[in-house]
């Protein structure tokens, strides 16, 4: 789960991590009040006035605009609340501003990079940071990666003091600075941990020109497993700003992201989702969504994924690839034929199914007076959908 910056700012406060302060409006008429409330509370005279969506390169878009008086912090409030911003991350539609942040603004001598994640390959999250920190931190990673230190810590321990004086080292911070910045190195990890993020990013960090770290901006998504442990997490997600059909599937328990091909796709388990879309891809087709209609899956489930699915008008055909271990294919069997006779589908339904009572399965298909496509093996049935698809 994804929140927006200020509320991940929010967070960290807690943290004791210094952070860029500020209030958030949704309605212009509020803007001059908000200005003057930062500018008192924080003895600040110029503001920053920034788009607040789920999505990065929001300066780039001019999404995020510096104000060195009121008047123009007041004109680029009214330019950025409700302009269509479009950034490297949101594609060519863009997303619509719905909410702004003015905070107040900092002179700054450096900038820095900071994230910790998951790195899978090695079983252990790693700390990076880096000098060369700003809008540009994808283009260090991918040209000069020896610029980002790493740190791998133990997910069940924590940062370790010598870790921390490793990564301040890196960024070449002086005494004063490195002692700063190994507390706030630590209590960033605690909240990675202790709030069950998958990710937190800070970019910028930065040295104000008075010697202070402070986390000019903030990143941090959730691991949505764990958001039972954090409803005051929960309360934070903004609708909005997640896709209308990921929310409705999520309703249904089922894992579902939309993507931007014309192959629909239900499967049971993440793995073999993964590997339908893979064998999707190499027969030449493009998948239009992964779903994972769980372990647990019966009639209703294999209705609500057709629902799901059908609400993309790119989608052409519908693969359904189910391996019954848990799952009984008889009952998805049921669930398609129920569901495609419902629905009245009218794209072609490729359905590969193997495993607990597939035999059975098939029998209940073939029988039955739906226009269905029996598959004999995975590779089959991506050719078949393919062939559908390109017809």
């Amino acid at each position: 789960m994804k929140i927006h910056e200020y509320q991940a700012k929010s967070i960290l406060k807690k943290y004791n991590i210094p952070i860029q302060d500020g209030y958030t409006l949704d309605n212009i008429k509020d803007a001059k009040e908000t200005i003057i409330k930062v500018k008192n509370d924080f003895n600040t005279d110029d503001f920053v006035v920034k788009a607040q969506i789920h999505a990065g390169g929001r300066g780039k878009g001019g999404g995020v605009k510096y104000s060195p008086d009121f008047d123009s912090a007041l004109e680029n409030a009214k330019n950025i609340l409700g302009m269509n911003l479009i950034t490297p991350q949101t594609g060519e539609k863009g997303k619509l501003v719905k909410t702004i942040y003015i905070t107040e603004a900092f002179n700054i001598k450096k900038e820095y990079y900071v994230a910790i994640t998951l790195d899978r390959e090695r079983k252990k999250d790693v700390f990076m940071v880096s000098t060369e920190g700003g809008v540009n931190i994808e283009e260090v990673a991918k040209n000069t990666p020896e610029k980002i230190t790493k740190i791998w810590v133990e997910p069940l321990g924590d940062l370790s003091i010598e870790d921390a004086e490793k990564l301040a080292d890196s960024l070449k911070f002086d005494n004063e600075l490195k002692n700063q910045s190994k507390e706030i190195f630590i209590n960033l990890y605690k909240c990675y941990k202790e709030m069950d993020c998958t990710i937190l990013e800070v970019n910028p960090l930065i040295k104000s020109d008075n010697d202070k770290i402070i986390a000019l901006d903030a990143k941090l998504n959730f691991d949505s497993n764990a958001l039972f442990r954090h409803e005051d997490i929960l309360s934070m997600r903004d609708l909005s700003e997640e896709d209308s059909m990921e929310i409705e599937a999520n309703k249904f328990n089922l894992n579902y992201i939309k993507l931007d091909g014309n192959v629909g796709c239900m499967v049971n388990g993440a793995g073999l989702a993964m590997a339908t879309m893979d064998i999707i891809k190499l027969s030449g087709g493009e998948p239009a969504n992964f779903l994972d209609v769980g372990g647990a899956a019966n009639a209703d489930t294999i209705k609500n994924g057709f629902k799901i699915i059908l609400k993309d008008k790119n989608v052409k055909a519908v693969l359904i690839n189910i391996f019954g271990g848990i799952v009984r294919c008889d009952r998805v069997a049921n669930g398609v034929v129920e569901a495609v006779n419902e629905l009245g589908l009218k794209v072609p339904v490729v359905v590969r199914l193997e495993g607990t009572n597939a035999i059975k399965a098939k029998d209940i298909l073939s029988k039955s007076n739906v226009k269905i496509i029996p598959a004999n093996d995975l590779k089959d049935a991506a050719t078949k959908v393919v062939k559908e698809v390109i017809k």
